[in-house]
């Protein structure tokens, strides 16, 4: 299975060195001195790193045939992908490999349904699950220890802690009561533009 575990960045430097934006948790096994890699644009790979060190906290990769700033520039926006044994975990318990979270469930913790993880988007700040609701939207959870508090691939759900706005479910709520207090009062707005509650049915 091929994961992917860097992109390219600029060039650094003329002697062949390029900037990376890492993309596993484990850059010492994937992306260390000897490491062969594939790439997504065809003629370009695969890659063997030759070196590596990190400069002003980014690492910097030199690759293999690779000489000059002009060849180190030519390789910017390549994606760096290893091949992975399917079977292969991740050392630390409490770090999964993308193949691992995609499709999950998502559920709040009262078990409030999401929806499910379609794509991990991994930022140079933190790492993103994109949620596809049961609606069609989507919603973009952090992958952070406050927001995500279980990860269980037994039962192949996430279990979060949505902060208010994450999710639109409070918003939905708060949109009921109001319907309830326009339907009490003497003068409901006509049509009453609550378009929430109705989604609200759909996502739950």
């Amino acid at each position: 299975m091929q994961l992917v575990v860097a992109r390219i960045g600029r060039a650094h430097g003329i002697k062949g060195e390029v900037t990376v934006e890492v993309r596993t948790d484990e850059p010492e096994v994937r992306l260390g001195p000897g490491a062969v890699l594939a790439t997504d644009l065809p003629g370009t790979g695969p890659l063997t790193i030759e070196s590596g060190r990190v400069h002003s906290g980014r690492l910097l990769l030199r690759f293999a045939g690779v000489g000059d700033r002009t060849g180190a520039e030519a390789l910017r926006n390549t994606l760096l992908i290893a091949e992975v044994d399917p079977e292969e975990l991740p050392d630390d318990p409490e770090e999964f490999y993308d193949h691992q979270l995609m499709d999950l469930d998502v559920v709040t913790e009262d078990g409030v349904e999401v929806g499910r993880i379609t794509e991990i988007s991994h930022l140079p700040s933190q790492d993103l699950f994109i949620v596809e609701r049961p609606d069609g939207s989507e919603v973009m959870v952090p992958f952070v220890a406050e927001i995500v508090a279980e990860i269980d691939l037994e039962e192949q759900r996430a279990v979060i802690t949505p902060p208010p706005g994450l999710i639109d479910d409070r918003a939905v709520i708060a949109s009921a009561r109001d319907v309830e207090q326009d339907g009490a009062g003497d003068e409901a707005p006509d049509g009453g533009g609550h378009g929430a509650p109705g989604r609200a049915g759909e996502a739950r």
